[in-house]
């Protein structure tokens, strides 16, 4: 297949790869020259301007957009919108909130399927896992790039009509806020408790068939291990977890629904109040966002 690629930042350039590894071409546009030099460098056409990025792709389009959620989104679709009809098809890969993804699904002249991503940078190696929304033939007719860009054809699926991709991530992302302040919580007794105990020691032995094993507590064993001290696990890792719009929006769902969330809307309410003061847990939740996404790590002065 042919895939255009628009936003080569570190997800859109791992897009990139992995589609290029995978066997495909790829045409690659960035307003951001020295992205577009990367992807060409790793084997991607460049293009110079949406016009020339829609001149290279011919006749049935295969877009993927990696561009920051809300208006970079729109400002993309408002420049790709005449150069496309009923028979190309328009991935958003981003964190779009899925109402707005429902809404430019009927707005846009093209097929459009909101595509969940996760995996963060890991997924350079590994590979995504894939949350899709939108019309099947448009998901079937992808399925070759999302084999690729996935950890494999298990690693992506569709979900459902158009949203479906976008919500089913935005649950996803709640759930993680909760996994992460269950953890962060746990280690704080053990860091507070009344035994003088290893954090990174019992993360390696949790992580070792242990029931609560998971990716997430092996990046809790790397940020003891490369953040902590003998004074402190997590060494000069500040009390602030940035973030929260996914979150906020799955608490705002399950108020519209009635569906009772107490624990992922506590590790919203957490997460806010980072903002106002010191917590081991949420230090180990901000050192976690480093771990799974490459996030900026808040630091005390």
């Amino acid at each position: 297949m042919q895939l255009g690629v628009i936003g080569l930042g570190r997800m859109g350039q791992i897009v990139v790869d992995r589609t290029l590894d995978g066997g495909h071409d790829v045409v690659a546009f960035d307003l951001d020259d020295d992205a577009v030099a990367t992807a060409a460098d790793a084997g991607a056409t460049p293009a110079d301007s949406i016009g020339d990025f829609v001149e290279q792709l011919g006749a049935e389009k295969r877009i993927w957009l990696m561009v920051p959620a809300g208006k970079a989104v729109d400002a993309t679709l408002d420049d790709l919108d005449p150069h496309l009809n009923d028979e190309d098809i328009v991935v958003d890969g981003g964190n779009s909130k899925f109402q707005r993804s429902v809404e430019r699904a009927e707005a846009c002249s093209a097929a459009y399927l909101d595509c969940g991503t996760s995996g963060g940078p890991a997924g350079a190696e590994v590979g995504f896992s894939l949350m899709i929304g939108g019309p099947a033939w448009a998901y079937d007719e992808m399925t070759p790039v999302f084999d690729a860009v996935a950890t494999g054809p298990d690693g992506h699926d569709r979900m459902g009509e158009s949203g479906a991709g976008h919500y089913v991530k935005m649950v996803h992302n709640g759930v993680e806020y909760a996994l992460m302040q269950t953890y962060g919580e746990g280690f704080e007794l053990l860091a507070n408790g009344r035994y003088d105990l290893d954090m990174e020691t019992i993360a390696r032995t949790w992580n070792n068939g242990a029931v609560i094993r998971s990716w997430l507590l092996e990046l809790c064993e790397e940020a003891f291990r490369e953040e902590g001290t003998p004074e402190d696990p997590l060494g000069d890792v500040a009390d602030h977890i940035a973030g929260g719009s996914t979150g906020t929006w799955t608490v705002e769902e399950s108020l519209e629904q009635e569906v009772p969330i107490p624990l992922i809307y506590q590790a919203l309410a957490e997460r806010f109040d980072s903002r106002n003061e010191g917590r081991f847990s949420r230090r180990l939740a901000n050192r976690l966002r480093y771990g799974f996404g490459r996030h900026h790590i808040a630091r005390n002065e």
